[in-house]
């Protein structure tokens, strides 16, 4: 197997992988009350998700602006779960 394929399969897994973590953390708090609220996690997991869709993209060639878009969803991601909990810590 080529070196670029075996690293975008290793991105895949890895994003299924967060994908299935968050739907598993969902549910466990639904279920339980216990956990993580889904919205403490949320903005973060989707950071992190839009930065593996970068490097996804960049490993298959998919364009400097599928590449950019993804980095500046990432950050806008990032941006939001920072300010969320600024705003909590201020609160309290």
């Amino acid at each position: 197997m080529e070196l670029r394929a075996l690293a975008t399969a290793c991105v895949e897994f890895v994003i299924l992988f967060t994908l299935i973590e968050g739907l598993v953390l969902a549910w466990w708090f639904r279920r339980s009350g216990h956990g993580v609220r889904p919205r403490e996690f949320l903005a973060n997991m989707v950071s992190g998700l839009c930065l593996m869709f970068a490097l996804r993209s960049a490993l298959v060639q998919g364009g400097e602006w599928v590449v950019m878009a993804w980095l500046v969803a990432a950050g806008t991601a990032h941006a939001t779960d920072l300010w969320r909990r600024w705003r909590r810590e201020n609160a309290a």
